[in-house]
């Protein structure tokens, strides 16, 4: 009687055992990588496997030539089918890389995305930190061993340059001796497009180490950001606000 009753507690009470976590993640997001090229340009499957069903051949047509054995030949060929691979899987790459830049292109907020996605030691600001309301031109920025860029976007050329000139001053009397550089993406004249953003970033000169990119990047946090602060009300002068002496002494 007692074995029955521990087991139908353990069968009420008792934990179950937790799945094993699906192995294939990696799988599917390769698959979701695969569809969007291929969505994007019809012909990077066929273009895959030339590079792959390519370079296995030229591997075996170097193993004829030079081995003449047949294992040499399947050793070459097997050499140019990993190749291929590595080629096809770069190629991919690449293709998935174009497509989501079109899918990007024109949307608010794609410099912001394309920005976030540069390593090496740059430290991206999640939100913009300067918006225009009425016309939605906005300004990103990072900070790296380059020292501070920031990066307007919008769709009038000359308000998102107004707006970075505005902040560029901004940032270099809080940030002084720190180098503040200045693009605007774009695809006019004098813009830097999405694809070449991170390149233009990693040929800045470096003049700061990481501890000092750290210090630049605390201080900037400290001030805040338009997004952050909270508006001023309608008809008060900043310039002109005093402190409530009272409160200051807890009366």
């Amino acid at each position: 009687m007692s074995t029955n009753s521990d087991s139908t507690r353990k069968g009420l009470f008792g934990r179950k055992k937790d799945k094993a976590p699906k192995k294939n993640g990696r799988i599917q997001q390769m698959r979701q990588v695969f569809e969007l090229a291929r969505k994007h340009n019809p012909a990077s499957p066929w273009l895959l496997a030339a590079a792959l069903v390519g370079l296995a051949l030229v591997g075996v047509l170097v193993g004829l030539l030079v081995s003449g054995g047949v294992l040499g030949t399947i050793l070459w060929g097997v050499t140019g089918l990993m190749a291929g691979a590595v080629l096809a899987m770069f190629m991919l790459g690449r293709f998935a890389e174009t497509a989501a830049f079109d899918q990007m292109r024109g949307q608010p907020g794609a410099i912001g995305a394309v920005l976030n996605t540069a390593r090496r030691g740059w430290l991206m600001e999640e939100q913009p930190i300067a918006v225009d309301p009425r016309t939605q031109e906005m300004v990103f920025r990072t900070t790296g061993r380059a020292g501070v860029v920031l990066v307007g976007e919008g769709r009038s050329r000359h308000k998102v340059t107004k707006l970075l000139d505005k902040e560029q001053r901004r940032h270099e009397k809080i940030v002084k001796g720190v180098p503040v550089h200045t693009f605007q993406g774009g695809e006019g004249e004098g813009q830097v497009p999405m694809e070449n953003l991170t390149k233009r970033l990693y040929k800045l000169p470096k003049r700061l180490n990481k501890a000092e990119i750290l210090a630049v990047r605390n201080r900037l946090t400290g001030i805040g950001s338009m997004t952050s602060r909270p508006p001023i009300p309608k008809g008060v002068d900043p310039s002109r606000m005093r402190p409530d002496r009272r409160a200051l002494r807890g009366r």
